[in-house]
């Protein structure tokens, strides 16, 4: 059996009929031309559906002469309906629960574990169970294609997680540098604004005054002589990216860094998808025709 698109192969059965003991000479099997293979139309299996079948002749030679062979090949398509329930939707649906974490609180640490971890143990339990109903291979199958990415896709959203706590540890210990430098700034501005209080004070009592001399000498009713032309500065509007822009909004990069995930996630994994299925679905058809 030919798994490499498992579950949306077809297999395929071989029936042969020959004369052993009897050559050519002496018996001729032939195939009819209307309706050479009879299907009952109550046929129904389990995981399978008749697809069609193909006729051939498989005429052996030996020593001792030619042997007359009829062979039948029955092309068995998977119902793919049955996996679809039991094993695509069930990962499909732990791929999205596990995206829920984006959206909780970025300080419920417990909550936040606990569905990352329950979602990937129970991740690996269905994949563990579906390899388990399967014969190994040496080869890579569809279906463990879509196990592998999902499984993928729920880790990640768990190292996620792990990187927003990093994060906002971070921004913890950011905010309070700034509040440490803002005290220590605020301390020294009302250190030099008293001393330089002190030191007016003690400059009025002395009797000491201080003339404060013009920066710019006016002559001739402007500066250089010119008639008092006013300076203007035109500066261009600086251009604003919509992303920037819409990230500034949230002021911590724990935050960021979960609202990115909230649509990175879900767009890559759509993606995911169509690639999954047009490549599959598109090489199934080609297998079928052939």
């Amino acid at each position: 059996m030919d798994l490499k698109l498992f579950p949306l192969d077809r297999q395929q059965c071989q029936l042969l009929m020959a004369s052993y003991g009897w050559t050519t000479e002496d018996l001729v099997f032939l195939w009819k031309d209307v309706e050479p293979v009879q299907v009952t139309k109550n046929l129904h299996l389990p995981r399978f559906t008749l697809e069609k079948f193909i006729t051939d002749y498989c005429n052996s030679k030996t020593n001792t002469g030619e042997y007359s062979c009829l062979l039948v090949a029955l092309i068995f398509k998977r119902e793919f309906s049955y996996y679809l329930i039991q094993y695509y939707i069930p990962c499909c649906m732990l791929v999205i629960v596990s995206w829920v974490s984006f959206w909780l609180d970025q300080n419920a640490v417990p909550a936040r574990v606990a569905l990352g971890v329950t979602t990937l143990l129970t991740m690996s339990t269905q994949t563990s169970s579906i390899n388990q109903s399967l014969p190994p291979v040496s080869y890579t199958k569809a279906i463990d294609v879509w196990t592998g990415v999902c499984l993928t896709f729920v880790f990640g959203a768990l190292l996620e997680f792990a990187l927003v706590n990093y994060a906002s540890r971070s921004d913890k210990h950011r905010e309070k540098l700034k509040e440490k430098l803002k005290e220590q700034k605020l301390q020294w501005e009302r250190e030099h604004a008293a001393a330089l209080e002190a030191a007016l004070q003690e400059a009025g009592e002395d009797g000491h005054t201080f003339g404060m001399k013009p920066l710019v000498s006016r002559h001739n009713g402007g500066m250089g002589g010119d008639k008092g032309r006013p300076c203007e500065i035109h500066l261009a509007a600086p251009r604003q990216n919509c992303c920037r822009t819409w990230l500034s909004k949230f002021p911590t990069r724990s935050k960021r860094i979960d609202v990115i995930s909230r649509i990175t996630f879900p767009i890559v994994f759509a993606f995911f998808n169509m690639a999954y299925w047009s490549t599959y679905l598109f090489t199934e058809e080609e297998e079928g025709k052939e």
